[in-house]
């Protein structure tokens, strides 16, 4: 019997946030990102891949909540399962370390998940979206996967190795996933696909990262996500998501949100009703634009419908 996908209803009003983040000696540019995360989120995960530096006393120093997994497993794929493993929220928000995945970003995610999307992914190439830290030829690779994945798989996506992902815990047992390195994130995208999840992209930008030097290798990681796209093209999949578990589902229709003051999501203020492109599933930029602003909150709860 096939695990069943919630709907908006059946998740309930008020989802707690899980935010999880693979890390591997970022003292530095954890003492920047995480002042950063919004303070309304259920829980913070560092994973941590036996940092050699004090990546793990500056976390608890500057959150004290915070929770620290060790990375069992092999590389950022390996991290984040651990990650997922040790979630109790609701809802996943990866979040790198470095500080590429801006933080302030966090409510554009979860506002499209509380609109009805199943799984929501930044996207670099959308209006509103960019980077500042994609050479020539990462993006030409980039530009190619994303082709490679709509000939093969459908869907349109407008990004694929991109590390900024949210979606409801109870789609992971659709994504069985099994991957170790960066072709994690491509490994979700095109599972997402492949079992029939409703899917948003939300522009986001990406910064540089702040200290240190990067763990990706665009040439030897890229050719791991090319052969990624290719065994997903062969690999059945289990589990998919069937029209009769969709009966009954929330409005698929936009996303409200109210805009309060400061740091506290119930103060009260205008409602704002955001609509999703039905044809595309993206959330147009003045969208990212509200949400990702001070003081814009999800109003958990309003009803959504036309």
């Amino acid at each position: 019997m096939l695990p069943e996908v919630g709907s908006l209803a059946e998740r309930g009003h008020t989802p707690r946030v899980t935010v999880v983040i693979p890390a591997l000696n970022e003292e530095r540019n954890l003492i920047e990102v995480l002042p950063r995360i919004p303070s309304t989120v259920h829980e913070v995960i560092l994973v941590d891949g036996e940092s050699t530096d004090g990546t793990i006393e500056a976390a608890c120093a500057i959150l004290p909540s915070i929770r620290i997994v060790r990375q069992i497993g092999r590389g950022k794929g390996g991290a984040l399962r651990a990650g997922f493993e040790a979630a109790t929220g609701d809802i996943i928000v990866m979040l790198d370390a470095d500080g590429s995945t801006g933080p302030g970003e966090l409510p554009a995610f979860v506002g499209a998940l509380l609109a009805g999307a199943d799984f929501v992914k930044g996207s670099r190439f959308l209006q509103g979206g960019g980077t500042a830290d994609m050479t020539w030829h990462r993006k030409a690779g980039n530009g190619f996967f994303v082709r490679l994945v709509r000939l093969l798989f459908g869907g349109r996506y407008s990004d694929l190795c991109y590390g900024y992902n949210a979606f409801w815990v109870d789609v992971l047992p659709f994504l069985s996933l099994d991957g170790d390195g960066f072709e994690i994130e491509t490994m979700m995208n095109v599972r997402a696909l492949k079992v029939g999840l409703r899917i948003a992209e939300v522009p986001s930008y990406e910064y540089r990262r702040g200290h240190g030097v990067g763990h990706l290798r665009a040439f030897p990681d890229g050719l791991r996500v090319l052969r990624t796209i290719f065994a997903e093209f062969g690999r059945p999949m289990p589990l998919r998501v069937s029209q009769q578990e969709r009966q009954g589902g929330a409005p698929w229709t936009g996303v409200a949100f109210t805009i309060g003051e400061g740091d506290d999501p119930t103060a009260d203020g205008p409602l704002a009703l955001i609509p999703i492109e039905r044809e595309t599933s993206a959330i147009p930029i003045e969208a990212a634009q509200l949400m990702s602003s001070q003081g814009a909150y999800p109003r958990l709860g309003d009803d959504l419908a036309d």
